[in-house]
């Protein structure tokens, strides 16, 4: 439940609600808005009686939170949450975010190299990941703690946050000392220890949506990290399971819309992993803006042919500046613009 304050209502006011769902036996947490408070009731099994609050002054109106997922709600929030990165971009405002590299970091001079590219293609963000779950034990896992290193030295280099993936609850604090957003994958979507613990990394999160999980159930897994006070998430749609093999999975443009319809929280869009067709990365983009995703997660290697993981998916740097020089296009007729790189001297 929500309780919304009037414009205008005093501090009392606020905490005379918040002692009266205390003493109710509930937790309070008020929530300030732009231009109005909100006290949610927390704790409740059931139902909460509105009368309960009808004799307090300041009160414009009690909202019953119906989602399951209380905090991802737009129930919760109405406004959209914007999550601000190093270099002055940030993803859930008016801009799209492009966070493009790598799947694997695969040595010093093939990340930085590729954030170089990146950067000067169009990229905020670098992209690359150091630990690699992988279907195969036999697969490249990744590089683990050098990969973490280098990806640091391409950010000094380059100005870009980075964003890697962290795989399990052990490897947090080391992803966090080297990461400015933390990744948590497709097949770790619902391990919920991984969430709490990420939850209380102070650092933001970007969420991919499982393979076979619904948009609820996303929006569920997100709670997990929100409860821990991290309000810092950001939703990935990165396709899921169809019936069709032609393309690696079916990208959910669909999931983008509803999300911004069910959830304060911003969502980005990955064409790679969504066709795992490097050829198809490009127009799905385009279409991923369009939808209205709040940023892109593209795969770009310097010679994808050669790549130790998902090859076949990645685009070049060429190719990766055509890619944003369209969705800049689009992202105009749509209202929005894509971020611009920060300036790094040198």
């Amino acid at each position: 439940m929500l309780l919304v304050m009037e414009r205008g209502a005093t501090p009392e006011q606020v905490q005379a609600v918040v002692r009266r769902i205390e003493e109710l036996g509930y937790e309070a947490r008020p929530l300030a808005g732009r231009q109005r408070t909100a006290v949610a009731v927390l704790g409740n099994d059931g139902s909460v009686d509105a009368a309960r609050f009808s004799d307090l002054a300041g009160i414009k109106e009690v909202v019953p939170v119906t989602e399951p997922y209380w905090k991802a709600s737009r129930e919760w929030r109405a406004e959209n949450t914007v999550i601000r990165l190093p270099g002055g971009s940030a993803i859930g405002g008016d801009e799209v975010v492009v966070m493009a590299g790598p799947c694997s970091v695969e040595s010093e001079r093939q990340i930085v190299d590729t954030a170089r590219r990146v950067r000067d293609a169009g990229a905020t963000v670098l992209r690359g990941g150091a630990f690699k779950p992988r279907s195969s034990p036999y697969s490249f896992q990744g590089l683990g703690k050098p990969g973490l290193e280098w990806l640091a030295k391409a950010r000094a280099e380059t100005g870009l946050p980075v964003v890697t993936e962290v795989m399990d609850t052990e490897s947090v604090e080391l992803v966090a000392r080297h990461a400015d957003i933390l990744q948590v994958g497709a097949r770790n979507m619902q391990n919920f220890s991984l969430l709490r613990r990420v939850g209380q990394a102070g650092k933001p999160v970007l969420l991919k949506r499982g393979y076979a999980a619904t948009v609820t159930e996303l929006l569920l897994a997100a709670e997990y990290i929100l409860a821990e006070g991290n309000e810092q998430v950001i939703l990935c749609e990165r396709g899921v399971r169809g019936f069709d093999g032609s393309t690696r999975f079916l990208l959910d443009l669909a999931a983008i819309p509803l999300v911004h319809q069910l959830s304060h929280l911003p969502i980005v869009a990955d064409p790679s992993h969504g066709t795992g067709i490097r050829g198809k990365v490009l127009p799905m983009a385009r279409a991923a803006v369009a939808a209205g995703a709040d940023g892109l997660l593209v795969e770009v290697h310097p010679t994808p042919e050669q790549a130790l993981s998902d090859g076949a998916q990645a685009i070049t740097p060429g190719e990766f500046a055509e890619l944003v020089r369209q969705c800049r296009g689009i992202a105009g007729v749509v209202g929005r613009r894509l971020a611009e790189p920060a300036k790094v001297a040198g």
